[in-house]
């Protein structure tokens, strides 16, 4: 059996404006952008891509599955995501060596200090 992932789907009250932020803080591409699914991805042809559905829920809980993402310098970057409107988040981590940030909807997600030798 082969399995490839396709798609990673992300609930959002504005699909179109969270795809957006999303392609802006991860430097993607549009792929799809219909009223009911916008989808970006890192070049046209190549998975996994980020799936923005519409839900008329909005977030209010802690996420059960996020994204984590290894940046060159995890403080510039940091501050590059708060600037383009994520907010800091406190899901109970404590004192860690990664960033947890939300993006505009709320999504958690990590951002990881350096790769250990």
């Amino acid at each position: 059996m082969t399995l490839e992932g396709e798609q990673v789907i992300v609930d959002a009250a504005d699909p179109v404006a969270l795809s957006r932020w999303w392609a802006e803080a991860l430097g993607r591409v549009t792929v799809a952008d219909a009223p009911d699914e916008y989808e970006i991805r890192p070049v046209p042809d190549r998975m996994p891509g980020l799936l923005f559905v519409p839900v008329p829920e909005r977030k209010t809980v802690k996420n059960r599955l996020h994204l984590d993402f290894r940046p060159d310098d995890q403080e510039a970057e940091v501050e590059r995501l708060l600037a383009l409107g994520a907010r800091r988040a406190d899901v109970g981590q404590g004192d860690q060596t990664w960033v947890t940030p939300a993006d505009p909807e709320d999504n958690e997600f990590c951002v990881l200090g350096a790769r250990r030798g």
